[in-house]
């Protein structure tokens, strides 16, 4: 297992469970040690980063530093989501990494993602080990070593 400077947890905001199976397994097998939170609201994902709610007594838990985020769900899509991420502290949103990961072939998603400051990039699902070592590389730290291994 790696460990990785300010990455403790990757929060996964998906209304589909067998996705969010699919996601934190392809995540187990970087090797990366990161606790992986999955979760089909993004009403309980702002929960859970406002620590509020039934969270209300998480914050020794580990905060994301990468947050893998679906746009299409019922109740609180992944647009709405992000207008209300952008309203958090600073403190709540420091240094966190949001991918949006989703199925959406809509150009006008993609060029809305990639123009928002707050969303890093923007991928298609599945998610994938390389996707996920990318981003490791691209934004977090490693101490001395400042790259994560190539998988086996």
């Amino acid at each position: 297992m790696t460990k990785i400077n300010d990455l403790g947890c990757v929060l996964l905001i998906d209304d589909d469970r067998p996705t969010n199976f699919l996601h934190k397994r392809v995540i187990e097998k970087t090797g990366l040690e990161v606790e992986v939170q999955a979760l089909t609201s993004a009403t309980e994902a702002l929960e859970f980063l406002k620590c509020s709610g039934k969270y209300a007594d998480t914050n020794h838990v580990s905060r994301p530093g990468i947050i893998f985020l679906d746009i299409n769900m019922p109740g609180m899509n992944g647009w709405e989501f992000m207008e209300e991420y952008r309203q958090l502290s600073a403190s709540q949103k420091a240094k966190i990494v949001v991918i949006m990961l989703t199925t959406s072939l809509n150009a006008d998603d993609r060029e809305r993602a990639l123009n928002d400051d707050h969303i890093a990039t923007f991928y298609h699902k599945p998610l994938r080990t390389e996707m996920v070592m990318e981003l490791v590389n691209k934004h977090f730290a490693l101490g001395e070593n400042r790259t994560v291994p190539e998988l086996n």
